[in-house]
Order: C-alpha cells, then sequence, then structure tokens
C-alpha cells in the first residue's frame, strides 16, 4: 500500500445519528426543558407568595433556596437508581417527582408546606440532571457528548424564558397557584416519551457484560452504616436549613464545616478510592455555581433598585440573558467536541470575562446595549456549563457514574444556595453591581484554573500515587471500596479525550 494513499474520510456527525438517538435527545431535552420552567417559577411570584403568607422578604426568599437542601439527597438517591436499575426509570422517576412537588406547591397553606414541597421539587431536580444528563451522554457516539450535553442544558435557560412568559399571561388574570399547576402539563407529555425509549446503549453493553455497578444508597445506607449515616444525612440537612434562616458569621462557618464534614464522610464510603476526584469535582461546580448564580438570581433586583426598569423592561433582559443562555450551551458543545472539553469550557469562561465590566457600567438609557451585552455575558459564562455534565462524568467509571455525578453536581450546586446571599452581603459596602462584578470576575478565574489544569483528576493521580493498588482484579486493576472489597473496573478516573 503507497503510504500517500489518503487516509478513509470521516463519516458526517449528522451521519452518525440514528432517529432513535434525536428521539432520546428530544425527551431528555423536554424535560429538562421543564426542569427549568418548574424551578424559575418559584422566582416570579414571590411577591405574591409573601404578600398572602405574610413573609418578609428575606424569609420569602429562603423559599428559592429550599429545593437546594434536597437537592444533594437526591442526586445520591436517583443516580444511585440509574446506575442499578438503568438510565430510563431514573428519568421517569426524576421528571414526575418534581412535577409533584410543582402540582403541590399550588395547594400549600403556608411558608412551612411551601418549603417541604420545594424540597420535593429539588429531590426532582437533581434526579433529572444526573439521569438524562447520563442517559444522553450514552445514547450519542463518544465524539458527539459535548455536542449533546450542551444541547440538553440549553432546555433549561429555554424552560426558563417559557416561564417568564406565561406568569405574564397566567398571574395577573387569576393566582400565582395556577402557575404552578400549569407546570405539570409538558411535564406528562415528556413522561409518556420517556417510558417508551430504550435504554442508553452504553448501560446495556455494561449489562450484557455482567459489570459490577455500585448501588450507592444500598453501600450507604444498609447494614451497619445506616445507624450512622442516616445521622449524617440528618445533620446536614438540619444545618442547611438553619444556615437559610440567618446566623452569625461565626455560627454559619461552624454549620458550614459540619455540612463540610458530612459531605466528605459519605462520599468516602460510596467512591472508595475515587474520593479525592469526587470531593474536587464538588468544590469545581460550587465555585461555578458562585459565579453563574448572583447574576441569574440578582439581576431583576440589579435592575429594578439601581436602574430603576420598569417590568416589561426587566423581562426583556431576561428574555435576552435566556437565549444567550442556550445558545451559549450549544456552542460550548461543539467547541468541547471540535477541541476538548477542557478548551471549550476554558475559552468561553475567559471570553465572558469581557463583558462583565461592560453591563455594570452602563447606566439606564443604554437599555438595547445592555441587553445585547446580557446576552453575550450569560451566553459565555452560564452558556459555558453546557459542557459540564461531560466534564464532570468523563472523571467516573460507568458503574458509578449516575451517582457521582448527581452527587457531586447537586453537593456543589449548593452554591447557588450561598450565592444570592453572598452577593447582599458584599453589596453592602460595594454596591449590587459591583458585587455581581466581583464574584463573577473572581469565581470564573477560580474556575479556570481548576478545569484549564484539570485539578480533580491530578489530586485523584496524587492519591492514588500515594496508595498504591493491590493485585490487579482486571485489565485495569481494582479499586478497592471502603470495605476492601472490589468496587469496580478502575481506579484513576479518566479524564475528557482532547485535553
Amino acid at each position: 500500500m503507497s503510504s500517500s494513499a489518503a487516509a478513509p474520510p470521516q463519516p458526517s456527525r449528522r451521519s452518525e445519528l440514528a432517529a432513535q438517538d434525536w428521539k432520546a435527545f428530544s425527551a431528555a431535552w423536554l424535560g429538562y426543558a421543564m426542569d427549568g420552567f418548574d424551578f424559575v417559577l418559584i422566582t416570579l411570584v414571590l411577591t405574591e407568595i409573601a404578600k398572602d403568607f405574610h413573609l418578609s422578604t428575606v424569609r420569602a426568599a429562603t423559599l428559592v433556596s429550599a429545593a437546594f437542601v434536597s437537592r444533594w439527597f437526591g442526586g445520591l438517591a436517583i443516580g444511585a437508581l440509574g446506575d442499578r436499575l438503568g438510565r430510563r426509570p431514573a428519568m421517569v422517576l426524576s421528571i414526575a417527582l418534581y412535577a409533584v412537588g410543582s402540582v403541590l406547591c399550588g395547594f400549600s397553606w403556608d411558608y412551612w408546606s411551601l418549603f417541604a414541597f420545594r424540597m420535593v421539587v429539588g429531590l426532582g431536580m437533581a434526579g433529572e440532571y444526573s439521569a438524562s444528563a447520563t442517559y444522553v451522554i450514552e445514547s450519542w457516539p463518544h465524539r458527539l457528548r459535548n455536542t449533546a450535553s450542551g444541547m440538553l442544558l440549553s432546555g433549561y435557560p429555554l424552560g426558563s424564558v417559557l416561564a417568564a412568559k406565561t406568569y405574564a399571561w397566567v398571574v395577573p388574570h387569576s393566582s400565582w397557584r395556577v402557575l404552578f399547576w400549569i407546570g405539570v402539563l409538558p411535564v406528562v407529555v415528556a413522561v409518556y416519551l420517556r417510558r417508551r425509549l430504550p435504554e442508553a446503549a452504553e448501560w446495556q453493553r455494561a449489562e450484557a457484560a455482567g459489570e459490577t455497578r455500585l448501588s450507592a444508597t444500598g453501600l450507604l445506607f444498609s447494614g451497619r452504616r445506616k445507624s450512622w449515616n442516616l445521622p449524617i444525612c440528618a445533620a446536614a440537612a438540619v444545618a442547611l436549613l438553619v444556615v437559610l434562616r440567618g446566623q452569625s458569621t461565626a455560627v454559619t462557618l461552624l454549620l458550614v464545616a459540619l455540612v463540610t464534614a458530612c459531605f466528605v464522610a459519605l462520599t468516602v464510603q460510596f467512591a472508595g478510592r475515587l474520593w479525592p476526584v469526587v470531593v474536587a469535582l464538588m468544590v469545581t461546580v460550587f465555585c461555578a455555581f458562585l459565579y453563574s448564580w448572583p447574576l441569574q438570581s440578582l439581576l431583576p433586583t440589579y435592575l429594578k433598585t439601581d436602574l430603576h426598569y420598569d417590568p416589561g423592561q426587566v423581562s426583556d433582559a431576561l428574555l435576552y440573558a435566556g437565549f444567550g443562555y442556550a445558545v451559549g450551551s450549544v456552542a460550548v458543545g461543539w467547541l468541547g467536541d471540535r477541541f476538548g472539553t477542557r478548551r471549550g469550557y476554558v475559552a468561553m469562561l475567559v471570553a465572558s470575562l469581557a463583558f462583565v465590566y461592560p453591563v455594570f457600567v452602563l447606566g439606564k438609557g443604554h437599555a438595547v446595549a445592555l441587553w445585547v451585552l446580557l446576552f453575550l455575558l450569560v451566553g459565555t459564562s452560564s452558556g459555558a456549563s453546557g459542557v459540564l455534565p461531560a466534564y464532570v462524568s468523563s472523571h467516573y467509571p460507568l458503574r458509578m457514574r449516575a451517582a457521582a455525578l448527581g452527587f457531586s453536581y447537586n453537593v456543589g450546586a449548593l452554591g447557588g444556595a450561598a450565592a444570592p446571599v453572598l452577593g447582599v452581603k458584599i453589596a453592602k459596602p460595594l454596591g449590587l453591581g459591583t458585587s455581581i462584578a466581583v464574584l463573577a470576575l473572581a469565581l470564573t478565574a477560580v474556575v479556570v484554573l481548576l478545569v484549564g489544569f484539570d485539578v480533580p483528576a491530578r489530586l485523584q493521580r496524587m492519591a492514588d500515587a500515594r496508595r498504591p493498588l493491590p493485585a490487579p482484579g482486571g485489565a485495569d486493576g481494582a479499586v478497592t471500596g471502603p470495605a476492601g472489597t472490589a468496587a469496580g473496573p478502575r481506579s484513576n478516573p479518566p479524564t475528557s479525550e482532547k485535553v
């Protein structure tokens, strides 16, 4: 054969996708869009709820954070179900769970009942993220998985835009309760579509090969471990609730330390030798929420109080920001598949830094310019999270992927609960706009360093180097679990394909 013979042409990306791949993606995307729809409903009707239940603004705002209190457990439990029984049943359960929670919110009778129903929504949302992301990633061809991840996450901001428009159509003419009830209708369609889907191809191959899968809930809540892991979970939940009620700085730091210790203890048990990478990814996701959620949660307040925009102008701003988020999610997925997951993620984040200062230096007389800048800022900052599922899951073996992704992401998502509180505290001496800008700049830089240097994988390799593996149990060796038994097929987590 001649050395100059041309290599066989690569198949087009579109030709690699069968109709079943698009059907799988459509069902997952619709569910994730409804996730965005149901989650932001509470932010749209806080003033109406505060009036009906006689709540202060600060107390009403804790209803937004209520879903974060339960997300970490939902990510662990429903993710473990997805690892054990399959991605499809976990997807159906998660979307049904947050739909039921949303409907119950419409029937709430006081603050605590609504808080509890919001926690149900949080359980379902956490499972939705891990189940849908792993399902799509494992159903699509390997070299298109960043694209799949980015396209999937574009559903969330578009669902948020739909919620904002539905609010304008419904609430002025009826009640805030009706808004929650309407949220269940598209969910019924999503559940119907998901029930007819096949299982994820990669999960099916592992099942056929008889690969051992880790049951995180079985490991943590069976036998003797249950007697002390249940109190650990209860302590973490209570501490989070107390933090939300507002405490002194010293008490808050003490409670945060307690919550951190609880999560690390759970991680060490279910992840075994992989606990360093799981904890490091929790920190990465936490920082990602801290750079994006001050903008997402406080932008309407900033526009109303600092720039004195009317509700119509605020709605326009959120529309531009939401579409920017969606476009950015798709764009970063394409970049990730073409240049590598980490390169695409970091490039988008670095680009976002160019838009932070211009957004918050513009005054009221530059509305159109502000909308365009918000499109670009949110598209490059929040939109960069489109490859976050692919980046995080690439560090985990198949046997524990959904549980680890769900747990690490949703523990990290507590940054979303801390972000508005931290933003408001910093705003006292600096001003709200400056506060949002400072958090965006500082935390984006931190995430760029963590992802750019792939700190989670580096920490795992350092930990493995200090603890040599026992005799190999397979081609890649065996990971020794917390009980000293083989827990899976590999020790070092895979990193992104292109770095």
